[in-house]
C-alpha cells in the first residue's frame, strides 16, 4: 500500500507468511469494487475490464454512474498483507446479472465478502445480497458514500437493506486508501468474531 505498488520488491508474498484468505469484494454495478481493490492492493491488481458498447447499452443501467465507459466482465484480483503472517487475496465480482454464473467458483473457499453499497441505488443491492447469503457468506457492509454530507444514518440503512444486527456497517469512500482499509478491517474483525 504505498508508493512501490507493483514494484519487484513486493510481488512475491515474504517468507513469513503462513495463512492466506479469500475476501470476496462484491456489489452492484458500478458500485467502486475495482476501485477499491485497486486502492488497496499492494500488487498492480489484475483488471478484467472492457470497453462498454453499445451491444450492452439495453442491459448496463448507468443511472448513477455517469461517464462510465468500462465494465468488469470476469474479476478484479489484488493482494493484501496484513502483520507478519497473514496474506488477503481480494477477489472483486462483476457486477451485472450476466455475469452471476461465476460467483460460484468465486466463492468457494471465501472467508467472507465485502458488500459495497451505494446508497443512491439501494434496490440494485438486493440481488447481491442474495447471492452472498445463497452462498453462505459472512459480510460486511461498506457504503461507498463521496459526499458525507448525503449520508443516511446508519438505522436507516439496516432498516432499508433488512440487515441482521450482528451486520457490521461501515462508510468508505473506494478512492480513499485509509477508509478502504477500515471497511476491510471492519469485516476481517467481523469475521474474527464469528469463528472464535
Amino acid at each position: 500500500m504505498d508508493s512501490t505498488s507493483g514494484s519487484v520488491e513486493n510481488i512475491y508474498v515474504p517468507d513469513a507468511i503462513r495463512r492466506a484468505a479469500k475476501i470476496l469484494v462484491v456489489g452492484h454495478f458500478a458500485v467502486g469494487k475495482t476501485t477499491l481493490i485497486g486502492t488497496l492492493s499492494e500488487i498492480t491488481p489484475l483488471r478484467t475490464e472492457e470497453r462498454m458498447t453499445q451491444a450492452g447499452a439495453h442491459i448496463d443501467d448507468l443511472r448513477g454512474a455517469p461517464g462510465k465507459e468500462t465494465t468488469t466482465v470476469a474479476l478484479d484480483f489484488g493482494r493484501l498483507t496484513l502483520g507478519e503472517e497473514l496474506v488477503l487475496y481480494l477477489f472483486g465480482t462483476p457486477g451485472q446479472q450476466r455475469f452471476v454464473e461465476l460467483w460460484e467458483d468465486m466463492a468457494r473457499g471465501s472467508l467472507g465478502a465485502l458488500l459495497l453499497v451505494d446508497p443512491a441505488r439501494l434496490s440494485d443491492t438486493f440481488p447481491v445480497i442474495d447471492l452472498v447469503e445463497t452462498y453462505g457468506l459472512e459480510y460486511a457492509v461498506a457504503v461507498n458514500s463521496f459526499d458525507p454530507e448525503s449520508r443516511h444514518g446508519e438505522e436507516e440503512l439496516r432498516e432499508a437493506l433488512d440487515l441482521l444486527p450482528g451486520t457490521p456497517v461501515v462508510y468508505c469512500d473506494a478512492r480513499d486508501q485509509k477508509s478502504s482499509a477500515q471497511a476491510l478491517i471492519t469485516l476481517v474483525q467481523h469475521l474474527l468474531q464469528r469463528v472464535a
